[in-house]
Formats: C-alpha cells, structure tokens, sequence
C-alpha cells in the first residue's frame, strides 16, 4: 500500500495524512479566437467582454421586466435552489463522521428473571428476588480520528457535489432566461404576422370591392367575383392559428413566470415589434467561455468528486482509529444510584484494520477509478460542445441576417406588383387571377419577412445562450 510507512508514524503521533491524489484544475488549450463571419452584415460580433444581461441589448422594457421577474419567480429556479441546499445538507452529514460524538443515556427497565433460565444456574444471594428494577445513567462518546482522510476526502467530495449543484442551478437559470427571450420573441412575431393577415384582408376586401363594381357594369365576370372572394376567406382562415399560437406563447411565458394560464394576457396582448439586434454583438474569447459556462464549470465540479472519491476509497484500506469512552452509574435502587461505588466507565481506543473483505475495497477502487476517467472524459467533451455551440450560433446568426435582408427586398418588390397589378387591373389590361397572385405572394414573402426577424432575434438568443452568463441575476 501507499504511504504505509509515513502513515504509520503519523498514526503513532496522532496527526493525520490524506491519502490518494490531490485535485488539480486541468489546463484548457482554448482557441485563441471564434471562426471569422462574414463581415457584410449589419449586426457584427466583437471580441469584447458580453454583459451578463443581455436581454438589454434589444432595448425592449417589457422583455428586460420579463427577464428580471423570472430571476425570482421561475419555479424550475426555485427547485434547483432546493437541490443546492439538500447539497449543503448533505455536506454537513458527511463531515460529522469526523468530528466527537457525544450521547447521554438514561434507563429505568424493570425486570423479572426465569426461576428455570440461566439465573437458575447461579447461586443468588439469599432472599435475591427475581423481579428487579435496573437504574442507569450516563455518557457515552465517540471519535473516528481519520488518520488516513478517509472522511476528509467525503467532505472535499461533498464540497466538489454542492459546487456542482450551484452550477447546475446557473445553467438551469440561463436556459430559462434564455427560453423566455426566445418565447417573447415568437409572441411579437405572431403578432407580427396577425398585423400582416389583418392587413392584406383589407387588400382582399377592398379587391372584393373593385370587382364588385366592375361586376355591376357588366366589365367582368362571376369568375373573377368568386376569386377575389375565395381569397379573402383563405386569408382570414390563418386568423384563428395565429390567435391560438398567440395565446399559448403568453401562457408559456406565464408558466416561465409560475403564473397561471391568462396571467399575462393583459400585459402581453397589445402587440410590439418585434426585438431588433444591436449593431455589435460581444462574444468575447473562447478562453472566457470557462467562467460564463455553468456546464463547464458543473464538469469541472464533478471532476473534483470523482477524484476525491479515489482518496475516500484508498483511504479505506487502512485502520480505522476510534476514540470511545463510556461513563455511567449503574444502580439497583435508586438511593444508591449516585454514589461512588455506582459508577462505571471505559475509554481507550479501537482500531479496526481490514484483513479480508472479498474483494470489495479493491473493486470500490477500481470503481472510483473509472468513474474518474468518466468524468475527464465529460469535462473535455463539454468544452468542445461549448465552443462548438458558440460557433455554430455565431455561424446562423450571421446567415439569418442574410436571410432577412433578402426577405425585405422580395417583400418590397411584391408590394410593387401587387400595386401594378391592381392598376393594370382597374384599366382592364389584365384578369383578376393576376391580381389574386399578387397578393397571394405578397402575404407569403410578408410572412417569410416576419419568419426571417424572428429566426434572426431567436439566433441571438441562442448565442447569448451559448456563450453563458446572464445567470448572475437569479444569484
């Protein structure tokens, strides 16, 4: 075994040794920059620090009152919370195995013995009766010296655990923080694409109109009558969908609030634009992605567990060292329970030394060993998701800018068409159909705009995600 001979003078000498190896924060290589994006966006990434808050940077006041509710109110929060303390909890359980015990008794059995049992072997005092009552008080106290760390190393595993707790309560905070952002961000896109349906029935109606009028000069057809009427009432039936989605988004940003359903419909129902990027996004270095990530940080915890945990089983192959002393006074009657010759009492030592155990201690070892590893392996592995997610965000990002500015230009270039064709329309140049296909595109290239200002703002999020931070404000 290791260590045997310098333990064995510690034990002599009472001072303790911690065996098994000793944790070390393992050394990241990070890269030295994120992967170039394309520069020809208007919303560009910096290398500068990211503030924590990042809701801020869409200058929206409902979503950052949103942000900061949720910091108290999120009942997955809470519950994390809990865990945290149920980690400290146990803590404390744990490091109580290395510290004096103390326990005071106090008996008072009445008792009868069998005239045939054993008693019937002795020879009893003459007129010894049978039935008896038994006093007894006293202290009883105990101390597992842990000369070798076997607790020590249970309460450094413990710490690692309650670490790890507490970062996995950050992580939880900005996966809400972020799923907030994200829902409010596809409320005013819904609202967004309800003021765009209720805006071209009012084109259908008003084109219901038009031919209506040339249908009563006898200049056009029931064809084109039952068209233009066919169309508004398929724009209106997208209506009830988006008021359906409207109302789940508020209750699932409600739900993120632990509110009841409807709670927000009051704040919420009054429709806004949808969030804008700032012109700079902050991200930051790769290197710094080792304090803003809870998950690197809860890795790195669980790392620390791991090893500790190879000391605590190590430490089990040597003696266990007890201090235990027991004082009491035993009596018969009670006038005689306090008196000198009524006491009683034991302390010294007990040394327990392991011998054979079948195996066990060398397959906990092993264990403990492979459980390490395991977790060396988890540590690199979340540091390579971390940048990797980064990249990626930044990647779709840049790219639904793109997309967005050429949603905006088809869009402009339909409502151009829609307008030419109504016109030619109204001067008797072309049929109906082509303006029924005007305004079809329209509603649709409108629709892909909306989508491509939401995926763009959700893109963001999914950034500030990756790149950690924001959980400073459920601290």
């Amino acid at each position: 075994m290791r260590a045997v001979a310098f333990c064995a003078l510690t034990a002599l000498t009472l001072s303790a040794c911690t065996v098994g190896p000793d944790f070390v924060a393992p050394v990241v290589q990070a890269p030295q920059s994120f992967g170039p994006e394309p520069r020809d966006v208007p919303s560009r990434t910096t290398s500068a620090e990211p503030d924590p808050q990042w809701w801020r940077c869409f200058r929206d006041d409902e979503l950052t009152s949103l942000e900061k509710r949720l910091a108290a109110q999120n009942l997955d929060l809470k519950t994390a919370a809990e865990r945290v303390e149920q980690a400290g909890a146990e803590r404390t359980v744990v490091a109580s195995q290395g510290l004096p015990h103390l326990e005071a008794q106090s008996t008072d059995v009445h008792e009868r013995l069998s005239e045939n049992g054993i008693f019937s072997r002795a020879v009893a005092a003459p007129g010894a009766p049978l039935t008896f009552a038994v006093l007894q008080q006293g202290l009883n106290a105990s101390w597992e010296l842990d000369l070798f760390g076997k607790v020590r190393r249970a309460v450094e595993a413990q710490d690692a655990t309650t670490l790890a707790a507490i970062e996995n309560r950050r992580g939880i905070a900005i996966s809400a923080l972020a799923e907030l952002a994200q829902n409010y961000v596809a409320l005013r896109g819904t609202q967004a694409g309800l003021a765009i349906v209720e805006r071209n029935l009012r084109v259908a109606e008003d084109n219901i109109r038009i031919v209506e009028s040339r249908f009563a000069n006898g200049v056009t057809t029931t064809l084109d009558l039952a068209q233009a009427r066919s169309q508004r009432e398929s724009i209106a039936e997208v209506l009830p969908v988006l008021r359906t989605r409207e109302a789940e988004v508020i209750n699932a940003i409600g739900l993120l609030l632990g509110l009841e359903p409807r709670a927000l419909e009051g704040e919420l129902r009054r429709p806004k634009a949808i969030p804008a990027p700032p012109r700079q996004i902050a991200v930051g270095l790769p290197s710094t992605l080792l304090q803003r990530r809870p998950d690197i940080g809860e890795a790195e915890a669980r790392l620390h567990a791991a090893l500790a945990e190879i000391g605590e089983a190590e430490a089990e192959f040597y003696p266990d060292v007890n201090l235990v002393g027991d004082f009491n006074v035993q009596s018969l009657t009670l006038k005689k329970l306090f008196r000198a010759s009524s006491t009683q009492w034991m302390l010294g030592p007990t040394v327990t030394l392991p011998i054979f155990q079948g195996g066990r201690l060398t397959g906990n070892l092993a264990l403990k060993e492979s459980r390490h590893r395991e977790a060396a392996i988890e540590f690199q592995k979340t540091l390579l998701r971390a940048w990797k997610e980064v990249d990626d965000a930044m990647t779709a990002y840049a790219q639904a800018q793109k997309r967005r500015a050429a949603a905006a230009r088809a869009a402009g270039q339909d409502r151009i068409a829609l307008g030419v064709s109504r016109e030619r329309y109204q001067q008797g140049l072309v049929d109906f159909l082509n303006v029924n296909a005007s305004l079809t595109q329209l509603l649709r290239s409108e629709n892909d705009l909306v989508e491509s200002e939401v995926e763009m703002a959700s893109q963001l999020v999914k950034l500030y995600r990756a790149l950690g931070g924001g959980w400073e404000i459920a601290e």
